[in-house]
């Protein structure tokens, strides 16, 4: 279908649902709330130019929507908030699809899956597999993420609270902190691409989904990333985004 009518569709259905409060979307603008600093997912590169594997589908699927994507950086902590006081329309920032985020926010279909895992420093030799083996121990965590929430849920951990991955990777490798906390494909990323001293530890529970975060009144907006998605599928351009950062397919569980 010719882009300008699926953009014309696109905001016909939005206007329809109530969708006054994202008029961004009248302008032909798709404005994406990320954080900028959490490679591989997004980032700034050596020439300052934002990249990064969702920056990669947030890009292809507002093409798909025949929107130009604007995105917004702002800190993980407030970036649910943000997405509720209308600063962007949706949030392609490795959002996980939980039951309590459900009750308040709108999701689209996952567009990738990941477990948890513990890093550690790669010359030590603490080796941990499980939370529990982390008790005692200083641990760097985003601050306001699923990651800090697991990690509280275990008494005697302790948790430190970062704005971003950059921080706290850094105060590991500086040996300030025991351990680190975060999602199994950035350790691999890490290791490959950047040449931190670290190493993963043990990978915690099964794989999660996670998906485009947006308010849940807007239902039009939700079915039309969903159709963005799954057309991003099946011409192969999401496999070719997947290969690129991680060289696998992490759009399955």
């Amino acid at each position: 279908m010719n882009r300008k009518i699926m953009a014309g569709l696109l905001l016909a259905g939005l206007a329809q649902a109530g969708a006054a409060t994202v008029p961004t979307l009248t302008k032909g603008t798709l404005k994406i709330g990320m954080e900028g600093t959490y490679p591989p997912f997004t980032y700034k590169d050596d020439k300052g130019v934002l990249t990064g594997f969702d920056v990669d589908i947030a890009r292809a699927v507002a093409a798909k929507m025949g929107l130009r994507a604007e995105f917004v950086l702002t800190e993980w902590s407030g970036i649910l908030a943000g997405l509720q006081a209308n600063k962007y329309d949706v949030i392609v920032n490795q959002v996980g699809i939980t039951p309590e985020r459900q009750k308040t926010i709108g999701f689209s279909r996952p567009y990738a899956y990941s477990s948890p895992q513990i890093i550690v420093r790669k010359a030590g030799s603490f080796a941990p597999k499980t939370l529990a083996d982390l008790k005692g121990k200083r641990v760097g965590v985003g601050l306001g993420s699923n990651f800090e929430k697991q990690l509280r849920a275990v008494s005697g951990i302790n948790v430190v609270t970062y704005p971003g991955a950059p921080e706290y990777l850094a105060d590991l490798a500086a040996g300030r902190l025991d351990a680190a906390y975060n999602d199994r494909l950035l350790v691999g990323y890490l290791i490959q691409q950047r040449g931190l001293p670290v190493r993963g530890a043990g990978v915690i529970g099964d794989a999660e989904a996670v998906g485009i975060a947006m308010k849940k009144s807007n239902t039009a907006l939700k079915a039309a990333v969903d159709r963005a998605l799954l057309s991003l599928r099946a011409d192969g351009t999401y496999a070719k985004i997947s290969r690129k950062w991680f060289g696998q397919d992490v759009g399955k569980p």
